[in-house]
């Protein structure tokens, strides 16, 4: 009886590894995040899910601001060394993401796939507090040639590291261009009190009002679809969508428009790890309101990458992305709230006009030493509000990434890495707040489970 029971346990596993497979890898026909993201292969899963445990470690070094009122320097730590999204501690483990997903067809033409996040991040955290999300819900219609509808909460087209599953991540943190820029939070709009005004044009958003982050998702119809010739692949995606999240409602009066197109070469393979070289360029465009006022914000973006290999020795990999926007431009809190500190370092402060800008960009490779181990190196740039270089507000961004990961299925590995990072702030005062928060930025060590059943 013990050895029929652990063989009954070998299929089950056995079974549910291959639903997963069948649920995330489709065939190469039809390899693009489109597909992957947006419509479900034919024979999938109805329930799966995954759970991501992550440890952050850092030193957590204080910065010293000095109070001019009070004479004295006031000590704290900055949360750029601290761990978001609660900014607490610089060394802790957490459950970064945690979905379930139910998915599947209504008819041969119908297909609908929901998801609900718990884990704890910037999209769980609103006006402070711990709130799991619908983190997808939409249905696919693919009755017209050429043009399949999603209607929905749907991934908008954009960058790639945006748009890219899961198990497509080689780094736990993402690139700051990505994560100040494309990973957009929302505010309310209409707030029971008009924001301070904070330096520049800001306006000084305090935590209670943020909503979370809409983990690069907007409520909306989108059109897609792709064509292959041969080795050639071209997909497109239109989408016409809500500025704002099931959490936050919608912060804008008019619509949100998104488009991407991309061609690949495929070399061979299948799914989201299929032998390839494809290039992509993006565009969105929204108009965010407070207080009744409308401000433009755009967001534009290209890029490229070769994979190859995918889990075979020597396999490698080579990705580059560009992007740029304007108007509607975070500066996140550098502090939490403490006694001695000015609102504009404890508050979000955040440019809406269309003249503020920022841009940036990151390339990174990859290469199996083995069937299962990969090495990868990243770097990460990122030029926020140099408009405002002459007063004193722009900060630049620069990372380097060393990672290691160990696959044991493609849905299922371990990630490691270290972050050596440094902000510069150019142009201020060598005893102003933002000096004295770029002399004390740490490198950072992360390290992750990507476990799926």
């Amino acid at each position: 009886m013990p050895i029929k029971k652990f063989r009954r346990g070998k299929n089950i596993i056995k079974a549910l590894t291959i639903a997963c497979l069948a649920a995330y890898v489709p065939t190469a026909t039809a390899a693009n995040w489109f597909k992957l993201q947006d419509l479900n292969p034919k024979k999938v899963s109805l329930f799966s899910g995954f759970i991501e445990p992550d440890l952050y470690v850092m030193a957590g070094t204080p910065a010293g601001i000095y109070n001019t009122a009070l004479k004295r320097f006031i000590y704290a730590t900055p949360h750029v060394n601290l761990i978001g999204p609660n900014f607490g501690q610089s060394t802790t483990f957490l459950i970064q993401r945690a979905r379930l997903m139910v998915r599947g067809w209504l008819n041969p033409h119908i297909s609908y796939f929901f998801a609900g996040e718990f884990g704890n991040n910037a999209a769980t955290n609103i006006r402070g507090q711990y709130t799991p999300q619908l983190q997808d819900a939409h249905v696919v219609f693919s009755y017209i040639p050429a043009a399949r509808v999603e209607v929905g909460i749907i991934r908008a087209p954009s960058a790639e590291d945006a748009m890219n599953g899961y198990m497509a991540y080689n780094y736990v943190v993402f690139p700051t261009v990505i994560n100040q820029l494309m990973l957009q939070p929302f505010y309310a709009s209409q707030p029971s009190r008009p924001y301070a005004v904070g330096p520049s044009g800001s306006v000084l958003v305090p935590g209670n009002e943020s909503l979370g982050v809409n983990a690069f998702r907007y409520p909306g119809v989108q059109v897609f679809d792709w064509k292959n010739w041969g080795h050639w692949q071209f997909a497109y995606g239109a989408m016409v969508g809500m500025f704002g999240s099931v959490s936050a409602g919608n912060q804008s009066s008019s619509p949100l428009y998104a488009a991407r197109v991309q061609e690949s070469y495929i070399f061979g393979g299948h799914g989201a790890f299929r032998s390839d070289l494809t290039g992509w360029l993006w565009y969105q465009y929204a108009q965010p309101d407070y207080l009744g006022h409308s401000y433009a914000m755009q967001r534009e973006g290209l890029g490229f990458q070769y994979l190859q290999g995918y889990m075979h020795p020597w396999g490698r990999q080579l990705k580059f992305e560009y992007m740029r926007g304007n108007g509607w431009i975070d500066a996140p809190s550098a502090f939490s709230q403490q006694l001695g500190l000015q609102p504009a370092l404890y508050q979000t402060q955040l440019y809406p006009n269309v003249n503020n800008s920022a841009s940036g960009y990151y390339v990174e490779g990859g290469l199996f030493l083995t069937k299962h181990i990969e090495a990868n190196i990243r770097y990460d740039y990122y030029d926020r509000l140099p408009n405002l270089a002459s007063v004193g507000q722009q900060r630049i961004f620069k990372t380097w990434a060393l990672a290691l990961q160990y696959h044991i299925t493609p849905i299922t590995k371990i990630m490691a890495g270290y972050y050596f990072r440094t902000v510069d702030a150019p142009h201020v005062a060598s005893n102003s707040p933002g000096a004295a928060v770029s002399k004390v930025v740490d490198n950072e060590f992360a390290m992750q489970a990507m476990i799926s059943f």
